[in-house]
């Protein structure tokens, strides 16, 4: 059971029946945990209550996700089929799309994605949808919590309304949290169960029983004052690495133009045990966190008449990212192979966001292939964890696009190989030996001890 700082309250004035019992169902792990979302946030905590001994009803609108998932057979890689198997087999774990089903859990733990639209607004569609439809089904004594990343204030001054429309009353009625996720996919130090969770409740009696349910499924819970507070909290740790991230790509430029190895400086910085904390440059943000979250923040900061320039600044910088590689790819074929950009075949080597994990949302892979070719080249890809380009917002014309062979004829093919995602396991050492020229933004030649004038790093 998780450590908890949570003092005991009573029950609040007017709390229906249904409300006092749900904290001895989740004591005796009796309660039923609903999970909206099952994707990279809703799988693995989905497993996590399982395990943890709590029957789990999952909710996807994706027909034939929610076949798979039935079937045992997992679609993150990061996830191995065995622990699906186990859940499903032993009765812990169900999944479904049919939201009339809604009814049935004690609690609904919210994991739908939030994105931006094309002028960087936040879209809350799904989470209202998600909303609506579990008004639809709402009972007393039911809680509701909210994982997916927003601005503050979205809990109590979005959901909350949708979810009174139905005369059922926050507190009274039903209780609300908000609790954010903090997944990391493909980190083997820590899993669900072993991240702590901060937790926000709709007052003492919410946030009382969002915290013993947690309490339950993770090492340590960490209890906020509300719902705002947890959403502030998921925003600032995102905006924390965007701005840091922002602030090594900047310095990557700058020293870049002075002949000095950013990462260098960082592996050098490093060393000092105290004062600094090492982030790394690279071709672009990814993953549906840290690209999106600090424009939630912006948004929200104009309804209260401020500006969040640095925040900005930030989120400009990482942006760019990607026409930089391009513009420092094409100067390394002009400079080395004597050749354009325009006419040129270049082997994209990662579409994932980041290293070992399948996961393409945002990844700056996907706008480099656009780049690229808007600039005339033909581009192809490989990645170990990805065989096809899934189908993005963004990017919907790469949707379908399949990985070739990694060999050395194939290596040898290309004009250009860009490292954009730096995958354990691949031979880089093949790729050092047969590329006529290698663009790296993740140094992982380096780091691989691999060296040469056809190795540029952008």
């Amino acid at each position: 059971m998780a450590e908890t700082i949570v003092p005991q309250t009573s029950a609040a004035p007017g709390a229906r029946p249904e409300i006092l019992g749900l904290a001895e169902k989740i004591e005796r792990r009796e309660a039923m945990i609903g999970i909206i979302g099952l994707g990279y946030v809703g799988m693995p905590l989905a497993l996590t209550a399982a395990n943890a001994g709590f029957k789990v009803l999952g909710f996807d609108i994706n027909g034939p996700r929610v076949a798979q998932l039935n079937r045992g057979e997992s679609y993150l890689h990061h996830i191995a089929s065995q622990r699906l198997r186990d859940a499903i087999g032993s009765g812990k774990l169900e999944a479904t799309s049919d939201f009339a089903r809604l009814s049935e859990p004690d609690a609904i733990l919210i994991c739908v994605p939030t994105p931006l639209t094309k002028q960087r607004e936040p879209n809350l569609s799904y989470v209202v949808d998600t909303g609506r439809a579990i008004a639809a089904k709402l009972r007393p004594g039911q809680l509701v919590v909210l994982e997916s990343t927003t601005y503050p204030g979205t809990t109590t001054q979005v959901l909350k309304p949708i979810l009174e429309a139905t005369g059922l009353k926050s507190g009274s009625d039903f209780l609300l949290a908000f609790s954010p996720e903090r997944e990391d996919p493909g980190n083997s130090d820590f899993a669900t169960a072993t991240i702590p969770k901060v937790v926000g409740g709709d007052g003492e009696e919410a946030l009382k029983i969002a915290d013993a349910l947690y309490a339950q499924l993770v090492v340590k819970t960490v209890p906020v004052s509300s719902p705002a507070t947890a959403e502030a909290v998921k925003l600032t740790e995102n905006i924390f690495r965007s701005v840091n991230i922002a602030l090594m790509n900047e310095l990557k430029l700058v020293y870049g133009a002075m002949g000095i190895d950013i990462w260098e400086v960082i592996e050098a910085a490093k060393t000092k045990p105290f004062g600094f904390m090492p982030f790394y440059p690279g071709p672009g943000l990814g993953g549906h966190c840290i690209p999106i979250d600090p424009f939630y923040l912006a948004w929200k900061a104009r309804e209260h008449e401020l500006s969040t320039r640095f925040i900005e600044l930030a989120g400009e910088i990482n942006t760019a990212m990607p026409h930089h590689v391009v513009d420092r790819l094409a100067e390394a074929l002009d400079r080395k192979a004597r050749m354009g950009l325009n006419g040129s075949s270049i082997l994209v080597l990662g579409i994932a966001y980041k290293k070992n994990v399948d996961d393409t949302r945002e990844s700056p892979a996907l706008k480099l292939i656009e780049l690229l070719e808007e600039r005339g080249a033909s581009v192809a890809f490989h990645d170990p964890f990805v065989a096809t380009i899934p189908r993005t917002r963004k990017h919907a014309a790469l949707a379908g696009r399949r990985s070739i062979p990694l060999d050395a004829q194939s290596v040898l093919s290309f004009a250009v190989v860009l490292i954009a995602t730096d995958h354990d396991g691949v031979d880089y050492a093949l790729i050092a030996r047969h590329a006529k020229l290698i663009v790296d933004t993740r140094n992982i030649c380096a780091r691989s001890g691999l060296v040469g004038a056809h190795i540029v790093k952008a």
